[in-house]
């Protein structure tokens, strides 16, 4: 190519700024554009990360260096797709790599899921974390026995959180809205239910671990859903990471409950939900599952034993997905964009020239952040692969995208901006201790990143 490739990543969360320093870094004549709805860079981990798990927001210091790079520009608050049409992108670019994730909850398509107070775990999740576009209201004060379907780690945040005391989260960045609310909670006992047996949970060893850091709770694992087949020994044998997370689960199966007023976290495992049973008003009444069984490859079968369990407040983290982006094709029963290797497929199986996908909108939802550096590895060799072939664009420069931006009257934020709202959610709070508290507004957030310094 005689021109310096120009691209553009939809999504500023750690799939698409991997997939900018990848080729950045391997073709250093490249420059790209990171494109986000919101007004802030990180994603997932500004939004989707537990506030009371500083170590793993630490990402963000390796995160900010990459922005930092010259041939990379950050560019928020607009929605491609939305604000600006994938084809219209096109004029300005010879590829875009969407990096959207998957922020919205998949069904279970039990009865009764759409019950009031049955609630999907990313939108608690959005809450607590204070996403701009989401409810900024909750109500914990009608349900003392609550259930968190799942057991992987957004499964864990989302028990740990309703767990524990308030004031234990005034050390994180929670704003005051959300500190209110978890004060005026009602919940004393948190279940959590896994339709299949321990050797194939989803935790980590250390998420598993900080569940029971809080001296304010107390973790209680069912042992008779402690049961190990054939596959389950193998499957130990076979991770240490598994071995582990067995270790600590068994410890707590057999240890004695602790005495004094605390909160309880209940593990179940090889339980099935059902259904959610609802009252006559429409809320949750209780929750229904079956027990299982191990069949021995470790898969598992229904006994037609069925418990109902008093709980008034369903929480489903079973699993997200990806939303479809307006004019382009959508694989809509594995909830992702078609592709091959990163290359978005059209409705005839064949690639569309210059778009490309990664991370969680690529592949599902599934693997922990370190994970989407292959992923996006894989879909930059494709890209610069096919570089050679793909069709310029038309307007080249920073100069005319900003234009063009202008001229529909967008309040774009840039990196400049991110880094006086970072200073302004620090500096808030330094006073009371704090690592920060977070800017909640929308409209606030992008007053002040585009203050001047």
């Amino acid at each position: 190519m005689s021109e310096a490739l120009r691209v553009a990543v939809v999504g500023a969360g750690p799939a698409g700024i991997y997939a900018a320093d990848i080729l950045t870094t391997r073709d250093p004549d490249a420059s790209v554009d990171i494109f986000d709805r919101l007004p802030t860079p990180y994603g997932l981990i500004r939004y989707g990360v537990a506030p009371d798990h500083p170590r793993i927001k630490q990402i963000i210091v390796a995160l900010h260096r990459v922005m930092e790079n010259p041939r990379i520009r950050f560019v928020g608050n607009t929605h491609v797709g939305v604000d600006i049409k994938v084809d219209e992108l096109r004029e300005f670019y010879d590829a875009v790599v969407f990096a959207t994730g998957a922020e919205r909850d998949r069904s279970m398509g039990i009865p009764g899921e759409e019950a009031d107070r049955s609630y999907g775990a990313a939108d608690f999740v959005a809450f607590y974390d204070s996403h701009p576009d989401r409810e900024l209201h909750w109500d914990l004060t009608g349900a003392k026995h609550v259930a968190v379907i799942g057991v992987g780690n957004v499964a864990l945040d989302v028990a740990r959180v309703l767990a524990k005391s308030a004031d234990e989260m005034l050390v994180t960045d929670i704003p005051a809205h959300v500190h209110a609310v978890l004060a005026d909670s009602a919940v004393t006992d948190v279940h959590m239910f896994a339709r299949r047996g321990p050797a194939q949970a989803k935790f980590t060893p250390v998420e598993l671990r900080e569940l029971d850091h809080s001296p304010n709770v107390q973790v209680i694992v069912a042992p008779e859903g402690m049961e190990f087949d054939d596959e389950s020994e193998s499957a130990l044998a076979r991770s240490k990471s598994l071995r582990m997370v067995v270790d600590v689960l068994s410890e707590w199966a057999m240890r004695d409950p602790k005495p004094g007023p605390h909160r309880r976290i209940h593990i179940h495992f090889l339980e099935n939900p059902v259904e959610i049973v609802t009252d006559a008003d429409g809320g949750v009444a209780g929750l229904r599952t079956e027990r299982q069984e191990l069949r021995g490859d470790g898969t598992v079968g229904g006994t037609g034993l069925f418990t109902d369990w008093d709980v008034q407040a369903v929480y489903r983290a079973v699993g997200y997905r990806s939303e479809a982006i307006e004019d382009l094709p959508f694989d809509h029963a594995k909830l992702v964009l078609p592709n091959a290797g990163g290359r978005v497929l059209n409705l005839d199986g064949a690639p569309l020239p210059g778009v490309y996908a990664t991370g969680w909108v690529k592949r599902g939802p599934v693997g922990l952040i370190g994970h989407t550096k292959s992923d996006a590895a894989e879909t930059i060799t494709n890209l610069l692969e096919d570089a050679p072939e793909l069709s310029r664009a038309t307007q080249r420069t920073a100069a005319d995208v900003d234009a063009l931006l202008a001229a529909k009257g967008l309040p774009v934020t840039d990196f400049a901006g991110w880094d006086r709202l970072d200073a302004h959610e620090l500096a808030a709070g330094e006073p009371h201790g704090r690592g920060r508290v977070k800017v909640v507004d929308r409209a606030e957030m992008s007053r002040i990143a585009a203050r001047q310094a």
